[in-house]
């Protein structure tokens, strides 16, 4: 597995690299960011999972997201995936919207014409990059967290509770909690996957939950005034599908916060430190 140095920058004593390499999932060329902390030689480190939300790429929150400094201090790796395939031939929502085909991949294996060739999230986060991470950094597969933002809170959930054996934490920040009960989760799933609604429900926290999926605990992060949240979010959702079961759902309602990097930035260490105590 071919690995391209893009950049790389020493940061709080670790190296903060951006890599690019030949997707098998995807079919594409591929770019994610890595953050090591410094750390003894021969040591393996637990990862952080973190997936993006809408129009975003890799370097949203590599820029603006403020994880390095506490991930030195806790000896973090902090991985950020793009969001979607990219390139010459990768086909992209036809009206041009910013809520489907580039930049809005949604976490999911497509199914339907022309998007299954390419738009293979599932395989390529869960598969080919925790491969591709593990070949090429000190990194603990043992150990692994999952967090993300929005569309990505979306794909963080509902990853975690399909596989809560890998993942010791999982956390969101202002995540699509229920996309088969909003209008971004109708037009992404039914694009990506088709009409039969049941086969949605994979790619759905509320209805994994509903389905028997289960994690010991969950942290997620609401700004209050996020102008996505009656219509897309509905965090009220996910903590009545947790109600009754074993999931420790923290749900933080944060007054005065919106949908951007600011909000997510000023709560980062917090998850991060949520997720350090459960990795060990």
């Amino acid at each position: 597995m071919t690995l391209e140095t893009l950049s790389i920058n020493r940061a709080y004593g670790g190296a903060q690299g951006v890599y690019r390499h030949a997707s098998a999932a995807t079919g594409t060329e591929m770019t994610f960011s890595v953050f090591v902390p410094p750390h003894a030689d021969g040591a393996r480190l637990p990862v952080v999972w973190y997936l993006s939300g809408l129009t975003c790429t890799h370097a949203n929150v590599t820029e603006k997201g403020e994880y390095r400094r506490l991930c030195a201090e806790l000896g973090l790796i902090f991985v950020a995936p793009d969001t979607s395939p990219r390139g010459e031939g990768v086909p992209d929502d036809p009206d041009g919207a910013y809520d489907f085909g580039l930049g809005a991949g949604f976490y999911v294996d497509a199914t339907e014409a022309p998007f299954a060739t390419h738009y293979r999230m599932w395989r390529y986060v869960t598969e080919e990059l925790p491969a591709l991470v593990a070949a090429h950094f000190p990194a603990d597969t043992a150990r692994q967290s999952i967090m993300g933002h929005s569309m990505g809170g979306h794909g963080a959930l509902t990853i975690g509770l399909t596989y809560p054996d890998r993942y010791k934490a999982v956390s969101a920040f202002s995540p699509i909690v229920a996309p088969g009960q909003v209008p971004w989760g109708h037009k992404a799933l039914g694009g990506y996957l088709g009409a039969d609604r049941a086969l949605w429900r994979k790619h759905d926290a509320v209805a994994l939950i509903e389905d028997g999926a289960r994690l010991p605990a969950l942290l997620v992060d609401q700004g209050d005034a996020d102008q996505f949240l009656e219509a897309q979010l509905k965090p009220h959702l996910l903590a009545e599908a947790c109600a009754g079961t074993v999931i420790d759902l923290t749900l933080r309602m944060q007054p005065g916060y919106d949908h951007s990097y600011y909000f997510i930035s000023t709560f980062m260490a917090d998850h991060l430190a949520w997720h350090a105590r459960r990795l060990g």
